[in-house]
């Protein structure tokens, strides 16, 4: 298998698995449709990018020195995942009124990553296997199939929801389906937690 397909294997496997940022994306493309949701999807691939550019320059090594940044970015995350999920669970589900929260921003998409302890190990392992140390071509060439791979896997997701669109009809669905995501995203906290 050449370099390149297996660094965009790895880059699907990462980026098409659930996740808080994909989780976001259905429910942004359920409540507000796939174009609205391309914001979200860009954002979050942007901020991937910097992240995965970032550890690949050297970011991890700063990480190593100061083990306690990690635990707050970690604790950071699990506490934003818990607060996105209180805010789904509390939505009551009501279609197209006026306090129907915008779609999430680009800015939200890549804040989310940053926030995001998966995509923090999918930089550092991606980094560790397939850039080397300091090998700035194979950096570029990684974050270049990744970005295009990631945005697609994302899109993927705010895709599907708004498909699921058409099921969510009255309020009560809407309120399931928000508090199955929130479900999603607690256990996605724990599992961070506890992982």
């Amino acid at each position: 298998m050449s370099l390149t397909l297996s660094m965009a294997a790895f880059a699907l496997a990462a980026s098409i698995s659930p996740g808080p940022v994909n989780i976001v994306a259905l429910g942004s493309g359920a409540r507000h449709g796939l174009r609205a949701s391309l914001r979200h999807v860009t954002g979050a691939t942007f901020g991937f990018s910097l992240l995965l550019v970032l550890i690949g320059l050297g970011l991890h090594q700063l990480l190593r020195h100061w083990p306690g940044l990690t635990q707050v970015l970690h604790g950071g995350g699990v506490l934003f995942l818990l607060y996105m999920a209180w805010k789904l669970a509390s939505d009551r589900g009501e279609l197209a009124s006026s306090s129907t929260p915008a779609a999430p921003s680009m800015l939200a998409g890549a804040t989310l990553q940053w926030l995001n302890p998966k995509a923090w190990l999918a930089c550092v392992a991606g980094i560790g296997a397939y850039v080397g140390e300091g090998e700035t071509v194979l950096l570029w060439q990684f974050t270049a199939i990744y970005f295009v791979i990631c945005y697609l896997s994302i899109a993927s997701w705010a895709w599907a929801g708004s498909v699921i669109s058409q099921y969510l009809d009255n309020p009560r669905r809407v309120r399931w389906f928000n508090r199955t995501l929130a479900a999603l995203l607690v256990a996605s906290a724990l599992y961070l937690l506890l992982g």
